[in-house]
């Protein structure tokens, strides 16, 4: 299984961005409550422009945790320009002054100003704040069109010359087909190798996709759900593994897993990173039966008890959303999110799994992203293991983009 995330970010790649560019027209002078430097020497010796999360108050000095992971004390002056931007703003122009009694942890800032005499502390002449609640607030918007307007799956041909992405998606059930167009205007994002979170995605290009990586797109769909014309695409090379447990090795954190696909033995690594999750019997049976192209037992759910508004998508297997869309990855990801958790020692030899991998070298085990107990109705309805590989979408580890902005 292959993965992908939107998913934990410290700090959401589009608030990086809005940041960076902030920080650019901040430094080339916006004027901003900026202090005339004695002379060009000193300037480039002690001015400094720290990017962070804030941790704590104190009065007037405010500690900061930097985006390289360093902690620095900002002095806030009387002279010191503070000022609110919101999530998604370009530019200066529509910021907002801030009292400093409204400065919270969480919130995220750019400082400008230079070093004191102790040469740990920043004197400040400019504070730039995003607010925690307006990021919390833009996140959610942001995973909720993810949602609405996204499509995910496996990718199955790329075309750089036409700009054109062929996608194996799981919608309502069966396997669909869509073509992701590509423009100068889409942004592209590839997930790091060894890093499964949205905020470690960087800056990609479309020769990069290969054939068999996980992807996920937001934009405008075709009338017929046939193509999508993308805003927005994040891609990685991960691995999807359907099976069944051969062999496990609590000491090592390590389990052999015979890949349906492959009909080989795969050793996988449990890590503190890893989510294990374990499948009700009656939400499988309900995936099962789509995989085979069955329509489900509209009485099960409520018989099952799945009808409660506290879980208002848990009895729902991927694509019934009340939509004729692909929106499997996105409701899977909602209910894996309220599974119960399960341990290396509640597996035993020949459990049906299903994981989602890094992709690993040829002679390491993979580090399992996310294994999913309690599968066995849905390995029999795909014997192969393809159809139930997709169902995991690269977004089960963490959630859509945007998630955690700042914590």
């Amino acid at each position: 299984m292959e993965k992908m995330i939107l998913l934990r970010p410290t700090t959401l790649a589009w608030a990086a961005a809005v940041f960076a560019s902030l920080l650019l027209i901040w430094s080339e002078g916006a004027g901003y409550g900026q202090t005339q430097p004695a002379s060009p020497a000193k300037a480039a010796s002690s001015t400094v422009r720290p990017v962070g999360t804030v941790k704590a108050i104190n009065g007037n000095a405010v500690t900061v945790t930097t985006d390289s992971g360093l902690e620095v004390t900002v002095l806030v002056q009387p002279s010191t320009r503070v000022l609110r931007m919101a999530p998604g703003q370009k530019d200066l122009k529509d910021a907002t002054p801030l009292p400093l009694t409204d400065l919270q942890p969480g919130d995220r800032v750019i400082i400008r100003g230079s070093l004191a005499d102790d040469g740990k502390s920043v004197m400040a002449s400019s504070l730039l704040v995003m607010k925690k609640a307006d990021i919390q607030e833009r996140q959610e918007h942001e995973r909720e069109d993810w949602q609405k307007r996204g499509v995910g799956g496996l990718v199955r041909a790329v075309d750089p010359a036409s700009g054109t992405i062929t996608l194996l998606t799981a919608a309502s059930g069966s396997s669909k087909t869509i073509t992701v167009r590509v423009s100068k205007d889409t942004i592209v994002r590839r997930y790091a190798p060894e890093s499964v979170r949205f905020q470690d995605a960087k800056p990609g290009t479309l020769d990069q996709i290969k054939s068999g990586d996980q992807l996920r797109a937001r934009g405008a769909l075709s009338a017929d759900g046939s193509e999508l014309s993308a805003e927005e695409i994040v891609s990685g090379s991960f691995r999807n593994i359907a099976g069944t447990v051969a062999a496990i090795d609590p000491g090592e954190s390590t389990l052999s897993v015979m890949d349906l696909f492959t009909k080989k033995p795969v050793s996988v690594k449990i890590t503190a990173d890893s989510q294990l999750r374990k499948l009700p019997p009656m939400v499988a049976q309900r995936i099962a039966m789509r995989l085979k192209g069955s329509p489900p037992d509209s009485g099960s759910a409520t018989a099952a008890g799945n009808h409660s508004p506290a879980a208002p998508k848990a009895d729902q297997a991927p694509g019934e959303a009340g939509s004729s869309r692909p929106r499997g990855a996105a409701d899977l990801q909602q209910m894996l999110s309220r599974l119960p958790a399960v341990t290396l020692a509640d597996l035993q030899k020949g459990d049906a799994v299903m994981l989602v991998t890094m992709q690993g070298s040829a002679n390491s085990a993979l580090n399992a992203i996310t294994l999913l107990t309690g599968v066995e109705p849905i390995l029999t309805a795909s014997p192969n293991g393809e159809g139930a590989a997709m169902l995991l979408s690269p977004w089960s580890l963490g959630s859509s983009a945007g998630e955690a902005a700042a914590q």
